[in-house]
């Protein structure tokens, strides 16, 4: 695949530590997709499943590789925001170092508009105030993503094509109760809350691009099932871009050309914060410091 440059580059719920988790793919994304920003818009680690049942594969550890990489190689600069299942990040947050900040939020001048970047859970009542719930919910989305996987080798035996059924479910149970249109209307208010043109959040994985009103609405999806990003051109213009899969196999069988790969780092095994600082320092990443 060729390689395409972007000004910017915003992913979100990519759900690090979990089997769902497409990791391999979107490490395979960012060796084909290079970009002067790249926005990590929350929930890139599940805290949450790492906690119960969750695990940090070697895949996982490769993603972060492919960051530092980018950062050390291309000097692209890097903004993680804060998700609700990377919360723990709420104890050392805002913090900079070298051309990685982690921050709760972010303001984004693209041509002559501004864009606020949030993850979006401050927005979800049933996150924020009633997290046993929430956590309940989790739950059963993760066993949604088991089923699907097993309904959908069913269909691969007899030919059928990928379908969907945890995205099925969650649409119209969400379409029920109304929660995306909701959702959507609340944080284009809050856009012009900040004084800003449009609103970038992630969170409902659900991508999309359009006007509410007067304000520019956008979600960079996940990379669970729609495997998606949003990308800014350098003259201000923005598009969604998938991760180009023919058919639903490729979402687990998919693999990396490992030939450009370098062996797997000791002191990035199992990686926290801490770790990434010191790997960061390593590689002579320099100008630590909170913001």
């Amino acid at each position: 695949m060729t390689t395409k440059h972007h000004k910017t580059l915003i992913l979100s719920d990519i759900h690090l530590g979990t089997a769902g988790s497409k990791a391999k793919q979107v490490v395979q994304f960012l060796k084909n997709n290079t970009c002067e920003k790249l926005i990590l818009n929350g929930d890139i680690i599940d805290g949450w499943q790492l906690r119960k049942s969750g695990s940090w594969k070697k895949h996982h550890t490769k993603f972060f590789k492919r960051i530092l990489k980018m950062m050390s190689d291309q000097n692209t600069e890097v903004i993680y925001l804060r998700g609700n299942h990377d919360d723990f990040l709420d104890t050392i947050i805002p913090i900079k170092f070298g051309n990685l900040s982690v921050q709760r939020d972010y303001i984004l001048d693209s041509g002559d508009k501004k864009f606020y970047i949030v993850h979006g859970d401050v927005f979800d009542s049933i996150t924020t105030n009633l997290k046993w719930i929430a956590k309940l919910g989790d739950v059963g989305y993760t066993f949604l993503l088991w089923l699907n996987q097993r309904y959908n080798n069913y269909r691969l035996k007899r030919g059928l094509p990928y379908y969907s059924l945890s995205q099925a479910i969650k649409a119209k149970v969400k379409t029920a109760v109304s929660y995306i249109g909701d959702f959507e209307e609340q944080l284009a208010t809050l856009a012009r809350i900040k004084k800003c043109d449009g609103i970038i959040c992630g969170h409902i994985h659900q991508p999309a691009l359009k006007m509410i009103d007067d304000i520019i609405y956008m979600n960079s999806g996940d990379w669970v099932e729609s495997l998606s990003a949003l990308s800014e051109d350098v003259n201000g213009n923005w598009n969604i871009i998938y991760y180009p899969v023919k058919d639903w196999k490729d979402l687990d069988k998919a693999s990396e050309d490992e030939s450009d790969e370098e062996e797997e780092d000791k002191d990035l095994k199992d990686l926290d914060i801490i770790q990434l600082k010191d790997y960061l320092q390593l590689k002579k990443v320099s100008n630590f410091k909170t913001m």
